[in-house]
Order: structure tokens, then sequence, then C-alpha cells
């Protein structure tokens, strides 16, 4: 059976997305990118999930639903990632970082530079070429 995970592709109202570094104390894949996420807890769906954790890493929220906008199934680490999708008015001063070394809205034509978690990088270079990235960002 594979570990559950929710992850939330939060969009600002420039287009910038908000991802995280985790930090050296991570029990997986320490000093990398990521998404704001984790596991699903018992009785929780993966959307509550995306919408716990995005709350609990980063005190923002979606100015919108959350949306799924792909499932992914890594078997060879044991996980699949549900990742939702949604535009937040939220700016970087409204941020408090709640887990790892940092929590930044990064420019989309900045975030395929960094190393992130296994199976994120394919996922976030789909989403910024979807239709439903287009659908939140600036004209």
């Amino acid at each position: 059976m594979l570990l559950e995970l929710a992850c939330t592709l939060l969009v600002a109202s420039d287009g910038a997305l908000l991802l995280q570094l985790r930090d050296d104390k991570a029990p997986a894949y320490p000093n990398v990118w990521a998404l704001p996420g984790g596991a699903v807890e018992p009785g929780e769906t993966p959307l509550e999930a995306a919408g716990r954790e995005l709350w609990e890493e980063a005190s923002v929220r979606p100015s919108a639903p959350l949306r799924l906008f792909a499932r992914q199934e890594l078997p060879s680490e044991g996980r699949a990632k549900n990742y939702f999708y949604a535009p937040t008015t939220a700016v970087q001063s409204d941020v408090v970082l709640g887990e790892g070394a940092a929590m930044l809205f990064i420019p989309a034509a900045e975030v395929l530079s960094r190393e992130f978690t296994p199976g994120t990088r394919d996922t976030i270079a789909r989403f910024l070429a979807s239709g439903e990235y287009a659908a939140l960002t600036p004209r």
C-alpha cells in the first residue's frame, strides 16, 4: 500500500508558485524544494489534507476551492502524491513559516531551476504548461 500524500500548487496573483525548502531535519529529501503538503491522516481525504498542510506549513489559504490537478503514483518511493491547485490573494508577507527552512513565492520562470523531491518537477512543469495554470495567471 502506498503512503498517500497531498500537496498544493498555490498560485499568486502574479503567477508565482509557493514552494517550500525542506530543512535538514526532514525525514526524507532534506534540503531540497517541494510543494507545501504532507501525509493524508486517517479519516481525512487528500483534499482535506492539502488544505490542512497548506495552513500548517504557511498559514495561507487559497482564494478559491482547491481542485485536483494530478495524482502520481511513485511505487519505487512507496508514495502516491495528490496535487491540488488554487489561486491565492496572499503575498510573501502573509506567509508564516510553519515547517521547513523557507516558504517562498517563486516566479514561474525560476521555479524549475531548483532541485525537487521525486516526481515534483515533472508535475510542476506540466502544471505551468496547462490551461489550469493559464486560467489563474494575468494575461
